[in-house]
């Protein structure tokens, strides 16, 4: 069996794999770029398996260039909106993604970037390092606090769910959310409220979080529209797909103070940024890092390996899409 990774991931993956005797094909050029088309056709002729990044297109021409031995692409992420679905189901691939493993550290980015926004960290780290510290002052660089806040949650699934929980047992926030079905118990046990119109919504929260699907109909779900309807005393935060937000708009309700700030940990054009969002003060970016600790990307290596696993062995891989 011939497994084709296409980018470097920790080791611990790639070591599961060869201890099953497989022949494991590491595309090393790919270490801080995305493979292209031509790396991704040539690397999947004749394996088994491919083990994917979400930065990997997998369309039916990549697909094809795999059969017919190809059974299986893993996809090194939680998502899966790189790889043509239906494609696969054609061409009888199984699909697998890593859910579950990465909910707690996207959960503390959201914090984390939930926090450095609304306490201007970054504004007052270039303070400081600029040499402009002379003395404290009562109006230096204030902020925003989170407790007794009120929390919108678009997307109560697993990252959305710890989310919420965190933000009603760490910081006594009001949890609203707004997602395609209601959940009764989740309302009781954490004391949030439903909303089936996102947009009845957002005109109430404090802080917005977005933690949808990449779907046809979650592009651009927070538009120019949506972003008036917020406080203008809000923050907007981003941990799920940049194109959930149309970046244009965003860039110009932050110049126009339409909301007070945002933090996006992803970007409509990955890994270009649209150029208004990088001439402000009032956003923090990051380089889509929320599920990027040790711990963590070990994880979604042993679970991509393990779906590999499973399904050349055989049996049905635990994360079939």
């Amino acid at each position: 069996m011939k497994i084709f990774i296409t980018r470097p991931i920790p080791e611990i993956g790639v070591n599961m794999l060869r201890d099953k005797g497989y022949e494991v094909l590491i595309n090393e050029s790919a270490v801080d770029r995305p493979a292209d088309k031509k790396e991704l056709l040539n690397g999947i002729k004749g394996v088994d398996a491919v083990l994917s990044v979400l930065t990997d297109q997998i369309d039916g021409e990549v697909m094809d260039a795999g059969l017919p031995d190809l059974k299986i692409i893993a996809n090194y992420a939680v998502g899966f909106d790189n790889i043509d679905l239906e494609a696969a189901k054609k061409r009888s691939i199984a699909v697998t993604n890593t859910p579950g493993v990465l909910t707690n550290t996207v959960a503390e980015h959201t914090f984390a970037l939930m926090l450095a926004i609304s306490h201007r960290i970054v504004e007052a780290d270039k303070f400081v390092r600029a040499g402009l510290y002379n003395a404290w002052g009562p109006m230096l660089l204030l902020g925003s606090g989170l407790s007794g806040k009120s929390l919108g949650i678009v997307g109560l699934g697993r990252i959305g769910s710890r989310v919420a929980e965190h933000a009603v047992r760490g910081f006594g926030m009001k949890v609203f959310y707004s997602d395609i079905k209601q959940s009764s118990e989740f309302e009781k046990e954490f004391r949030t409220q439903y909303f089936e119109n996102l947009d009845d919504m957002l005109g109430r929260c404090d802080y917005v979080s977005l933690h949808v699907p990449l779907l046809e109909s979650t592009k651009h779900l927070i538009n120019e529209e949506r972003l008036k309807l917020m406080k203008t005393t809000a923050y907007l935060i981003n941990t799920s797909r940049g194109p959930i937000v149309d970046e244009r708009a965003l860039a110009w309700a932050l110049k126009e103070r339409w909301i007070r700030g945002a933090a996006i940990d992803v970007f409509e054009n990955e890994p270009k940024i649209e150029p208004g969002l990088l001439k402000l003060n009032n956003i923090i970016l990051t380089p889509h890092i929320a599920s990027a600790t040790e711990e963590t990307r070990d994880k979604m290596a042993e679970l991509a390996a393990h779906n590999i696993i499973e399904t050349l062995e055989g049996r049905v891989p635990p994360n079939l899409v």
